[in-house]
């Protein structure tokens, strides 16, 4: 049994050393700080270098938070952003094109919605990752730093392929100060390939785990849906909870001199943070999606992602600076319904694909925009990587990482805008060629942290924010 006591500065007693390793295997309520992404920060500050801003300057740090909506699989741009109705029907596909809010812009006929809010958003036509594999295309998509080597599937996170998630960058820029909340949660799974194989780039990686984004696998589609990680477990009594906050305190003591440091402090603000996650309203109302109106949870849809949709921008609202919805599984769909199509592309984008992101991503936009929130967030709609430009054999469409689409709206991005142009087939591109690593630096430009500012892997080696350029074309 593990025991504290007081410390008697008279006496000069101590701990032994068995017993402080006894006191780190101890966690909170079985709640590891660790494991959930906070722990004392251990390196440096992060440095923001001063940059001339020239035309950006107005749409510097524009954008308090962040909503990443990840359509894992890979949304093909024939259908979306990009169509070629000119082309022949083996490359144009099975679908028209709409007329939209922007004049002189078409898109995919199965995005009706979107097309009335085009004049908030701004298209890049020209993405490129040059990586056909789920895995490592969508690594490069959510560090901004090309795997090695490309196109491997079911690849892992090892070095040196330990860039750090988007996400994770947001936590360590923003990490001396934030709401309740961590900076940044992904949502309502991880991305993983058949046999749950996790993608690389969804943590930490090279700057440390107490970096990773807080995981929260959820279905706030469910009628009776909770956060299991914000309840105290029922098997923990209140006094023995109550007992343990207690045994914290007086361990808190014990650290006498140690108090003072920077590390500490930033441990002691940590663990405020979670103890206000499991005892705080704020946590509580934000995950509490019966405060929408039902026209409300209607417009975005019933599904488990458009409520995903729905509860990150409630979750933004509630001060997180970074957001990512994650595509889920459809039970009982071909490849679990995500978009990675190879067979019955057409049909699969019509029956569900399309029209269920069509009206989740339409009523966040528009959402946001009623609520006076679209101005300060940048809402970035993306994939891993788009789609073939011909059919296949079984009528649908391959992996394709040469030339794809990418949407920005909001947090200072200039809505009713096009950037980068593809050949007649929308397989390579023409001109406005971007990758991963621009918008990375786009993104946190947005945020206020210009690409330049350098961070410190565990080691205490420094690595820039983003090696990507700004877009300033959509800005």
């Amino acid at each position: 049994m593990l025991s504290i006591h007081d410390f008697d500065r008279s006496r000069n007693n101590a701990c032994s050393r068995r017993e402080w390793l006894r006191i780190g295997g101890t966690s909170l309520a079985g709640l590891s700080l660790a494991q959930q992404g906070w722990g004392a920060p251990a390196n440096p500050s992060a440095s923001s270098p001063i940059m001339e801003l020239g035309a950006n300057a107005s749409s510097f740090a524009r954008a308090k938070s962040v909503i990443v909506i990840f359509l894992n699989g890979g949304a093909p741009q024939h259908e979306s952003w990009d169509p070629k109705p000119n082309a022949p029907a083996e490359i144009r596909g099975g679908f028209g094109t709409i007329s939209t809010q922007t004049p002189g812009l078409s898109i995919g006929e199965l995005m009706p919605l979107t097309a009335s809010l085009t004049d908030k958003i701004a298209v890049l036509r020209a993405m490129v990752t040059n990586d056909n594999a789920h895995s490592t295309s969508g690594y490069q998509m959510m560090t901004g730093v090309p795997h090695i080597p490309l196109n491997v599937e079911s690849a892992v996170s090892k070095a040196p392929n330990l860039a750090p998630h988007w996400g994770s960058l947001v936590k360590y820029v923003r990490r001396q100060s934030g709401p309740v909340f961590p900076a940044a949660i992904t949502l309502p799974n991880r991305i993983a390939n058949t046999g749950e194989i996790v993608w690389p780039g969804q943590i930490g990686g090279a700057i440390g785990p107490q970096y990773d984004p807080w995981l929260l696998t959820c279905d706030p589609s469910s009628p009776n849906f909770k956060v299991p990680d914000l309840a105290i477990p029922p098997e923990l009594p209140s006094l023995r909870f109550e007992r343990r906050l207690s045994l914290l305190d007086q361990m808190n003591r014990h650290l006498d001199g140690l108090n003072d440091s920077a590390s500490v402090h930033g441990f002691n603000r940590q663990t405020q943070q979670a103890l206000d996650l499991l005892r705080g309203a704020q946590a509580r109302k934000a995950f509490d999606l019966t405060q929408e109106t039902d026209e409300t949870r209607d417009r975005y849809g019933r599904t488990r992602w458009a409520q995903s949709v729905l509860l990150a921008r409630r979750l933004v609202e509630a001060g997180v600076s970074l957001v990512q919805v994650n595509w889920c599984r459809v039970d009982g769909e071909p490849n679990d319904g995500s978009w990675d199509t190879h067979n019955n592309h057409n049909d699969l984008l019509k029956r569900y694909l399309m029209p269920w992101m069509d009206k989740a991503y339409s009523a966040l936009l528009t959402d946001l925009a009623e609520r006076g929130l679209l101005d300060e967030t940048l809402v970035v709609w993306a994939g891993e990587f788009g789609h073939t430009p011909r059919f296949n054999g079984t009528a649908g469409r391959d992996h394709w990482g040469h030339c794809f689409s990418v949407a920005l709206a909001g947090g200072g991005v200039r809505g009713g805008v096009v950037h980068g142009k593809s050949d007649e087939q929308a397989a390579f591109p023409m001109s406005g060629r971007v990758e991963p690593s621009d918008m990375l630096s786009t993104m946190f430009h947005l945020l206020g942290h210009a690409p330049e500012t350098t961070l410190y892997d565990t080691e205490g080696r420094p690595l820039p924010l983003s090696r990507g350029r700004v877009i300033n074309e959509i800005l």
